[in-house]
């Protein structure tokens, strides 16, 4: 079984929905490695001092920025993590937006959300408002170390994440030789038109991903198969993965009341703080009457360090 990339929540108003992030692709590249061809020794890649010409072991790298030729600022792993947002596990919807409304351009990696256990019914709701209203959220979510900009899509049963591609990543198709104004300017006749209509026509079809597949690689991988048997080599069989178990999450709250919060306050609350931020509420609402006595010193400092523990 796959492993999660994270566990955390999908928060969008006041509704936080514990999920898993996992893959959604899988590689499927033939992977070749450099050998010497004397020996049929592998070649190791090796980092090496561009001065001395020494090997580098990992514990003495670190990253820097190189500002200007030949001058360097390096950055500590703590830089770059205080540079990502603090909801270091949470996709945090920052607005709905129709479905069509964006390109194919700025679509970059699938992954799949996967929900934790007892938090179904706010996964199901999510997806299935998004279908009906055609609108996909979208999100920030931090992977690793980096933040991405991503959009939640309803697929089928799932919720997908998609990372997308920021406007400053995509080269703007002005700044090539684009044929722009009507047909016509290009001498093109209606006639040509009707025939290219009556092609498309006659060849198409309904959508079917599994009726495509790699040909390319299967004939490599025949080729490799052919060299292995004419050398007389026996392929070993792949470790099965060991299973890993579910993380399990509980959410048990009251969708209709966060709902109702979410469209009144139209306030969208970070993750992390919507849980605490309810749990006050309800604290404070219970405890209304006992708050206008007057508390004596010592039950008032253990309730403040209760609350700090909180």
């Amino acid at each position: 079984m796959a492993r999660p990339i994270w566990t955390g929540t999908l928060s969008f108003g006041l509704l936080n929905v514990p999920v898993s992030l996992m893959s959604g692709e899988r590689s499927v590249d033939l992977h070749f490695r450099m050998l010497d061809s004397r020996s049929n020794t592998p070649v190791r890649y090796e980092r090496v001092n561009a001065e001395t010409g020494e090997e580098v072991p990992w514990k003495e790298i670190v990253k820097a920025f190189e500002y200007a030729k030949g001058s360097y600022v390096v950055l500590e792993p703590a830089d770059i993590k205080s540079a990502s947002s603090e909801g270091r596990e949470v996709v945090e919807v920052k607005a709905f937006v129709d479905a069509d409304s964006i390109g194919p351009e700025y679509f970059e990696k699938p992954y799949i959300l996967v929900p934790g256990k007892k938090a179904e019914k706010g996964y199901v709701l999510l997806r299935e408002t998004l279908k009906r209203t055609g609108r996909i959220g979208i999100a920030r979510v931090v992977i690793r170390t980096r933040e991405y900009l991503s959009a939640v899509i309803p697929r089928d049963n799932a919720l997908m994440l998609v990372l997308l591609r920021y406007p400053q990543e995509l080269v703007d198709v002005e700044d090539y030789k684009i044929p722009q104004g009507a047909a016509s300017q290009y001498r093109i006749s209606a006639k040509e038109i009707q025939m290219a209509e009556q092609l498309i026509a006659s060849m198409s079809d309904e959508w079917a991903p599994n009726d495509y597949k790699d040909e390319f690689r299967d004939r490599l991988r025949k080729v490799i198969e052919k060299r292995m048997k004419s050398k007389g080599v026996v392929t070993a069989p792949s470790d099965e993965e060991a299973e890993i178990p579910e993380n399990a999450t509980t959410n048990v709250v009251d969708f209709m009341a966060l709902l109702q919060q979410s469209l009144a306050s139209k306030k969208r609350t970070p993750a992390k703080k919507a849980a605490a931020k309810t749990a006050r509420k309800a604290a404070v609402k219970k405890g209304a009457v006992a708050a206008k006595k007057k508390v004596p010193p010592k039950k008032a400092s253990k309730r403040a360090a209760i609350r700090k523990a909180g």
